[in-house]
């Protein structure tokens, strides 16, 4: 059944079934008699040679420049060209799905002026699996991600680049492959099709998709190291966090007792009064971060369902309004957030790996988790693996969304940046899916260490995924196949999925 596009009611997770599940979409019949409305408003005006911005005028700091009646069906596809001018490998499929997608949702407002057979043609790209080829870099994240989004503007028209069943090949191609009619643009539809944050409003989405499943895989890899250094649960007693307040830090700490309900090794005697920092401050750091991604979620979503476009038309009131809620800084800076929580929990999770390794801190665990420690050098090298990757998040962390650079000759004179923030913040989790993924390796082997005392149901089943790619290390062996499998394993989310099975869906 197809998801019917209103406008309104876009979720994350509904992108994340279009973009990456390919469910098929279909426009709300209401939407399209809004976007009907809204044409012939826009017809009207330009019959009566009103002056509207980026209809029959340049744009930017060519605003003021009046096209002729000759020229205004021309400068839509000039309009495609120019702003086509992006650098670098192409966007993931699911990210340009997820862009093309927002850009309808904006579209069934019926405030952007195109033809609905734009739209529709847009429909048509995400049902028979025509993807665009976008460049990953060239957008400011202001007057929209028009770089991106004029390319895949050019692949409706006939022309571009797009990847169709596998194979990258001419846009004009793959149209006629999936039996797609190319488009000739007429006024305003260029620019209603690119003049919006749609790129990051669709990578946000998934972004957020993405930390939510980490977050929990976060607290499955601290549930398994705390097993195995035999810690003192009470710093998870649901009576502490209830004292202060904050919702995420309930929900870490019921998701941690969750995982670890049944652990013989935490039965063990031998605990100290009070552990470390990283042993017993998952819930207030992984719970912040659950809180930030709430807000980022409800900002996301704000925009999914948005009229994200410049002019502004009104059909009602027989308006036309220019302003600028094209601007990416709604989406960047909780994006920013999410990034420098993610690096933070991952800080926690190398700290927690250390102490897996250093036979002074790990409960008598062998050093680096070898019993040939001195011939063998065990897991020792997978710790420096660890904190490389934390060095480049924090790297990674510093804002793009502080650091706008002036265009179009000062008449846009500050932009948001966030598509740099947005594909940082993306690296920032894949580096953190590595960093889990390496806790785990070391957690499980000292599962195994730890027999015949077993732990939790909920580690079991991520030990027992664990070990279906990993085996246990009995001597020295290269360990960077281990890891780079380990770590797809975990942002597949398999573990994820094995651990919900046998405790239930974590929060």
């Amino acid at each position: 059944m197809a998801l019917t596009l209103t406008g309104t009611g876009l979720t994350v997770d509904k992108v994340v079934q279009v973009a990456r599940g390919l469910e098929k979409v279909a426009l709300d019949p209401a939407a399209r008699k809004r976007i009907e409305k809204c044409r012939a408003l826009l017809e009207d005006k330009i019959q009566k040679k009103e002056i509207m911005y980026g209809v029959n005028t340049g744009i930017g700091e060519l605003a003021n420049v009046v096209l002729t009646q000759e020229q205004v069906e021309q400068y839509q596809r000039y309009i495609i060209y120019s702003h086509a001018a992006g650098y670098g490998k192409p966007m993931p499929e699911d990210v340009v799905r997820a862009a093309i997608l927002s850009r309808i949702s904006c579209h069934c407002h019926g405030h952007s002026g195109l033809r609905p057979v734009v739209t529709e043609t847009m429909i048509e790209l995400l049902n028979k699996g025509v993807t665009p080829i976008m460049c990953e870099k060239g957008s400011v994240g202001a007057c929209g991600d028009l770089s991106p989004m004029a390319q895949m503007a050019l692949v409706p028209m006939g022309e571009g680049e797009a990847f169709y069943k596998g194979e990258r090949m001419p846009g004009a191609e793959a149209l006629k492959r999936a039996g797609i009619t190319p488009l000739v643009l007429h006024a305003r539809d260029g620019l209603a099709m690119i003049n919006g944050s749609n790129v990051i409003a669709g990578m946000s989405a998934l972004t957020v998709h993405d930390v939510h499943r980490w977050l929990k895989m976060s607290e499955i890899a601290a549930a398994m190291t705390l097993e195995v250094l035999n810690a003192n649960m009470k710093a998870y007693d649901e009576r502490i966090h209830k004292t202060r307040g904050y919702p995420g830090a309930l929900e870490s700490a019921a998701n941690v007792r969750r995982i670890t309900e049944g652990s013989e090794l935490l039965a063990q005697p031998g605990k100290k009064v009070q552990d470390a920092y990283s042993l017993r401050s998952t819930p207030q750091v992984v719970g912040a971060a659950r809180d930030a991604l709430k807000w980022a979620r409800y900002m996301v979503e704000i925009e999914l369902n948005g009229a994200a476009d410049n002019p502004v038309f009104f059909p009602d009131e027989q308006l036309v309004l220019t302003g600028a809620n094209f601007q990416g800084v709604p989406m960047a800076f909780p994006l920013e957030l999410l990034g420098t929580a993610v690096t933070t929990i991952a800080v926690l999770s190398e700290r927690r790996h250390n102490r897996l390794m250093n036979p002074h801190l790990n409960v008598g665990l062998p050093a680096f988790l070898t019993k040939g420690a001195g011939m063998f050098s065990g897991l020792m090298l997978t710790q420096y693996t660890a904190g490389a990757l934390i060095c480049e998040n924090r790297i990674l962390s510093h804002p793009a969304a502080t650091g706008s650079i002036p265009a179009a000759a000062d008449q846009e004179d500050f932009v948001s940046m966030g598509m740099t923030t947005a594909l940082k913040t993306r690296q920032i989790i894949d580096n953190a899916q590595a960093v889990l993924a390496i806790e785990l390796m070391a957690g499980a082997q000292a599962v195994d260490f730890r027999a015949p005392h077993k732990p939790g149901k909920g580690i079991q089943a991520a030990h027992k995924v664990i070990r279906k790619y990993v085996a246990h290390l009995e001597e020295d062996r290269p360990l960077y196949d281990d890891i780079n499998k380990l770590k797809e394993v975990v942002e597949s989310g398999e573990i994820l999925d094995a651990v919900e099975k046998a405790v239930g869906t974590l929060a």
